[in-house]
């Protein structure tokens, strides 16, 4: 900010001194120089903010991701089991039904993905304490409240998936799962506008 505001005098000092075309041009001149390094300093800021968020938030490893994955798979599996069961909307157990098939085979997908990464990646599908927290607090409920729940639950867990599969689709280093990650990315984004289609009914 000093700089602006001393960049922005000098400009203003010239300006005012100005009593010739000589004077004109070097005001235009130092205007365009303190223009150029606005902009400059503004590029500047913006690709220090980039560089902050990529070291907060960096791409999984290979392993991490398909850890994450396996583990979304488990979870919606066990979610979609649950709403077979307890939720009363026929439309949420349809829902559920495509669910159980759809991450079935994506579970299919990242494992062979990750059979072919040098060295073979093995993804551990152990819900965490979360999921597990999730799973059970549904379990206690049935009908219109179950429907709810689950679909809220939906929403954020595509939300979620999508923005894994996303970034590692961008930026993994691990050719057959960032190439299987491209490829699971739209059909999470299909769940994800079923799930909030589901909500607004």
């Amino acid at each position: 900010m000093k700089f602006l505001a001393s960049a922005a005098t000098a400009v203003l000092a010239l300006s005012l001194a100005a009593c010739g075309p000589k004077s004109e041009d070097a005001a235009d001149s130092a205007a365009n120089a303190t223009a150029e390094a606005v902009t400059d300093l503004g590029n500047g800021a913006a690709n220090a903010a980039d560089a902050v968020g990529d070291a907060l938030n960096p791409t999984p490893s290979g392993q991490t991701f398909a850890d994450a994955a396996a583990k979304s798979d488990a979870f919606e599996i066990a979610a979609a089991t649950l709403a077979l069961s307890n939720a009363s909307s026929a439309k949420v157990k349809a829902f559920a039904n495509d669910m159980i098939k759809a991450h079935t085979a994506s579970t299919a997908a990242i494992k062979a993905a990750a059979a072919k990464a040098s060295p073979a990646i093995t993804p551990d599908a152990t819900l965490t304490g979360e999921q597990n927290d999730d799973v059970a607090d549904l379990a206690k409920l049935k009908g219109a409240e179950f429907d709810k729940a689950y679909i809220d639950g939906q929403i954020d867990a595509h939300d979620d998936a999508l923005e894994l599969m996303e970034d590692f689709a961008k930026d993994g280093d691990v050719a057959p799962l960032k190439t299987a990650a491209g490829e699971i990315a739209p059909i999470v984004k299909g769940h994800l506008d079923m799930a909030k289609a589901l909500e607004t009914r």
